[in-house]
């Protein structure tokens, strides 16, 4: 198997330190989207004493230059805490903190999606949006090969894989739970996994999140993967198609209610959210992928579960659809929605915003609207 160097060094030694008391000290890991909008980082420090509140938590910079987000010239960057969690790396009382990126002007950086996802948030509050969203991804080896599949050929095709059981059937199952556990002990509002379609793929869901807690969550859940991979010596990669050729992609299926579609007689406000959707849907593909569509376009062909990303389409149990009403909102008469368009690398950010944007805010065409007078 194709796993890094790092992953064989001798982790009962590790252990022996990680086991050396504190003295009431803290290690908090800050934790940040880098400029390709896709990656994270993280650097730590120690604080005096364990913080109570993200507000005890104090702001730090960074050598932007690095992360391609600044010039060497001017390249210290702020990070603001935003959101804590538990560590589950280095255990209690040391957090991670998520942070926005301010540049040196105090302006948001280019991949601060956040920063205007929380204006809006803030203006839709009343309306209660919930958000679940189910992130896959695809296992590789260091060798950028899909982890377990035969060096030089393929495993059999789909079928046998999708929450499949067996050592022909599932590849990294460890990796799986134990991100699944470090998730939970973390606070990070992770709902449940499953074996995706194409062997070495997965899928873990988190929600449902309220506003802006289902983009800080989601992408802790992001950390939290790419450092347990690291531990196992494998790559987690958020590609959208990662396997040209009759293998399935990878997408960010996003769940979405109102509190009034929540409610009894909620189905006729889910039809009209739909309905908006449908004299957008190219700036939703737009915001859907972090190159304007690009990524998406290799993975919404029509075929393997997706819809055609130059048309829009809403039917109910129907993946194949842009949108899909589950069976049982249909029954019920009132619920949520999924749209099935977000890609795997999407920044849940600028989904979460469009869809409300869209939906709550009646925004239409291309261009959003500046709120900053609100």
């Amino acid at each position: 198997m194709s796993v890094s160097h790092s992953s064989r060094l001798n982790k009962l030694v590790r252990e022996q330190y990680m086991r050396l008391p504190q003295d009431g000290r803290v290690q908090v890991t800050y934790v940040w989207i880098d400029g390709s909008g896709e990656g994270v980082r993280c650097k730590s420090r120690t604080l005096e004493k364990e913080p109570k509140s993200i507000e005890d938590v104090p702001e730090w910079n960074f050598d932007g230059s690095s992360t391609a987000q600044a010039e060497g010239s001017n390249s210290d960057m702020f990070l603001v805490p935003v959101c804590m969690f538990r560590d589950p790396f280095c255990l209690d009382p040391n957090k991670l903190v998520l942070c926005e990126v301010l540049k040196y002007n105090r302006k948001p950086a280019e991949t601060n999606l956040r920063h205007t996802c929380k204006k809006v948030m803030d203006l839709v509050k009343d309306s209660h949006p919930w958000f679940g969203m189910e992130q896959e991804y695809t296992l590789l080896g260091i060798n950028g090969h899909p982890y377990g599949w035969p060096d030089n050929g393929f495993p059999g095709p789909q079928g046998p894989y999708y929450c499949g059981v067996g050592a022909d059937k599932v590849y990294g199952r460890d990796i799986v739970e134990s991100h699944y556990k470090a998730c939970l002990y973390a606070g990070v509002k992770i709902c449940g996994t499953n074996a995706e379609v194409m062997p070495s793929q997965w899928e873990f869901q988190v929600g449902p999140c309220e506003g802006i807690e289902m983009g800080d969550h989601l992408w802790m859940a992001r950390f939290i993967l790419h450092r347990v991979c690291e531990d196992f010596g494998v790559v987690a990669t958020l590609d959208p198609k990662p396997m040209t050729g009759n293998w399935n992609g990878a997408g960010c299926h996003t769940n979405y209610s109102t509190e009034e579609m929540r409610r009894e007689g909620g189905l006729k406000h889910i039809e009209a959210a739909i309905e908006k959707l449908s004299k957008r849907h190219d700036y939703h593909i737009c915001v859907y992928d972090p190159r304007g569509g690009r990524d998406n376009s290799r993975r919404l062909t029509g075929h393997h579960e997706t819809s055609n990303i130059f048309e829009f389409s809403a039917g109910v149990a129907n993946r194949g659809a842009s949108i899909r009403i589950p069976r049982q909102v249909g029954q019920d008469g009132c619920g949520y929605f999924e749209d099935r368009r977000p890609a795997a690398n999407c920044d849940p950010y600028a989904v979460t915003e469009a869809i409300t944007r869209t939906t709550v805010l009646n925004e239409t065409g291309v261009e959003t609207k500046d709120y900053a007078g609100h």
